[in-house]
């Protein structure tokens, strides 16, 4: 081991990183976009989802489909916020920003919009 001492090789490990310091940077970015999908996985968003759908009496306010199906069927239910929120809470959680639509709809006519731009 002593042998490779003073052979001009720069050694291969830096010094430690401050674990603390690399922590801070990453919560000051946090992406608005990825928190709103943690925001789906909660029971509150479940307890929403289920009292927009009765609102709606379970019909695509779009089409006027009744959402009987399972995921992932064409007339299963989707929870779909009328004015995109980009991660901004007041606007995910207002349930007069939600309606129900059909699975058909959301992923074809709504996705289109949204890459126009226009909803």
């Amino acid at each position: 081991m002593g042998q490779l001492k003073g052979r001009g090789m720069p050694p291969r490990l830096g010094p430690p990183r401050s674990r603390l310091s690399a922590q801070a940077p990453a919560q000051a970015k946090e992406d608005p976009a990825r928190r709103s999908k943690d925001w789906l996985n909660t029971s509150r968003w479940q307890r929403v989802r289920l009292k927009v759908l009765e609102r709606d009496s379970y019909i695509c306010r779009q089409t006027g489909v009744l959402l009987i199906g399972k995921h992932p069927a064409p007339d299963s239910p989707v929870v779909d916020h009328i004015i995109p929120h980009r991660g901004d809470p007041a606007l995910f959680w207002d349930e007069d920003n939600l309606q129900s639509v059909s699975k058909a709809w959301h992923d074809s006519t709504k996705q289109r919009l949204e890459r126009r731009g226009l909803a």
